[in-house]
This record gives C-alpha cells, structure tokens and sequence, in this order.
C-alpha cells in the first residue's frame, strides 16, 4: 500500500488507561489499610493540583476513581478476637510440611502484599486459617497435593 494512503496522526491523543477492577468481595480493611487507602487518595490528589500532563492525568483520574470506590466501600474491621482463633486482622504463624515456621497477616485485598507477610482475607490459605486455632491442621481446598497447615500460634 502507498504511503499516501495511510493517515497518521503524531498528534491523536492517547487512549485512556483501562479502569482497575474491583473483585466484587466485601471490602474489609483493617485499621492499616484504611490510612494506607487515605494516603494513596492524598498522593493522588496532590498529583493531580501539580498540573500533570493528560496522559498522567488520565491514568491519576483513572486511579482516583478507584481508590475513592474502595474509601467508600471500605467496612473498618478491629480485631478484636481472642488470641485464641484465626480471624481478620490476626497475625498467625503456621508450618506447612514440617518445614520453618511463617508467618501471615490476615487482612482486606488492598493491603495484602505476600512478599511481606500479608495475605488477603480472601485468598485460600486465609479462607482455610480463618476460625483455626493453634495446635490445629487444616486443609487447604482444592490443592493437588493436599497443603496442610499447622496453626503454631495466633497473635
């Protein structure tokens, strides 16, 4: 095909970044997530008076939009469940296979961050902990081979 035929524009403005999902579960956040959820709404804000370009622009709106959806649907839980049982917010060390302890955070999707010991409520290892209580084996679902999981202790 001839050059002449192809139209290009160097000028066409840029497509708008896809908008961040939300996973339709119940947003519970723990005390910390809730500031965390409140400082990313300020850096967002103060990015946007900094006059950024349309391109960021776009993608702080695109950004703002969701973290004020999950202010909004935010539901603040404290923990305040005995020592005694895994629940939401609870810290709680297991042993899978007989292998070193570790340890997780139970917390809401926002804050989770595996790498750092914190595992979203939702995920299936905390679903298998949630109501376990030290000294117990649980099962985690749907796994090949089974995963079981020591409760060493709760905090």
């Amino acid at each position: 095909m001839s050059r002449a035929f192809v139209r290009e524009r160097d000028d066409a403005p840029a497509e708008a970044p896809p908008e961040m999902q939300h996973s339709g579960q119940t947003n519970f956040v723990t005390p910390r997530g809730l500031r965390l959820i409140e400082q990313k709404l300020f850096e967002l804000n103060e990015a946007l008076a900094g006059g950024p370009g349309e391109d960021d622009k776009a993608r702080i709106l695109r950004d703002l939009r969701y973290w004020t959806a999950r202010r909004a649907s935010a539901r603040l839980v404290e923990h305040k469940t005995p020592d005694s049982e895994v629940a939401f917010g609870s810290e709680v060390i297991i042993r899978r296979h007989g292998g070193p302890p570790e340890t997780f955070q139970i917390v809401g999707e926002d804050e989770a961050d595996p790498a750092q010991g914190r595992i979203s409520y939702a995920s299936p290892i905390a679903q298998a902990l949630l109501g376990a209580r030290p000294g117990e084996t649980i099962e985690v679902e749907n796994r090949k081979p089974p995963l079981e999981l020591h409760v060493l202790a709760v905090r």
